[in-house]
């Protein structure tokens, strides 16, 4: 049985995302879709000099509000302006030189999504997880689906008997009309390990102890 995860690609989410990963064969990264501007695609939250949790933003350029994750781009200068970000976050500001640079953090390039594969990748590399991606965007999907049809289509596409999903996913996706068509809908269940962003962890835990939270 081919399992399939299909997510928006997230900026260091924390370890229990990885799940999927972990217990997919094949995961999507979803950038066909509008890029969501209060979400954490291009940002999270880490632990402040103050203890509390302060947020850490990919500077983008603006535009259009349909605009679909795989074309927001980067302003000039937004690798510099990160740089200087991760100084107000004492995690990364007292970080092993030797474990930053695992982390493709300063990448560069022009494109969102690819800067979020690039880090995605590293991360799974450093937790010992293999798993190949593939973004939705580079399938031929109907663009005018939505949705359930629309993650459904992507299912089919790449053979996949069984579409697992995060535990949000269940107010969204209806179990019968995945049966119809032939793929059987799992969720995972509700993490309750460690939350925190996996940049502040990987910067800080043992990565042993973070490996838990992702199986």
């Amino acid at each position: 049985m081919t399992t399939v995860a299909i997510m928006q690609p997230y900026f260091y989410p924390y370890a229990g995302y990885f799940r999927l990963f972990a217990r997919a064969d094949l995961f999507v990264i979803y950038d066909c879709v509008q890029f969501p501007r209060r979400g954490w695609v291009h940002r999270n939250r880490l632990t402040g000099a103050d203890g509390q949790l302060h947020w850490l933003t990919l500077l983008l350029q603006h535009a259009a509000q349909d605009t679909p994750i795989r074309a927001m781009q980067f302003q000039v200068g937004a690798m510099q302006q990160l740089e200087g970000e991760l100084r107000r976050f004492p995690a990364l500001a007292s970080a092993p030189a030797e474990r930053l640079a695992r982390l493709p953090l300063f990448s560069g390039g022009t494109m969102l999504v690819d800067y979020l594969e690039a880090n995605l990748r590293a991360a799974l590399d450093w937790l010992g997880i293999d798993c190949p991606t593939v973004r939705s965007s580079s399938l031929p999907i109907d663009p005018h689906l939505r949705g359930q049809q629309r993650i459904l289509a992507i299912a089919r596409h790449l053979g996949a008997d069984r579409y697992l999903n995060s535990p949000g996913g269940r107010e969204l996706y209806d179990v019968d009309a995945f049966a119809q068509a032939g793929v059987q809908l799992e969720f995972l269940e509700p993490a309750t390990g460690n939350r925190a962003s996996l940049l502040e962890r990987l910067c800080t835990a043992d990565v042993e102890e973070i490996r838990r939270d992702t199986a």
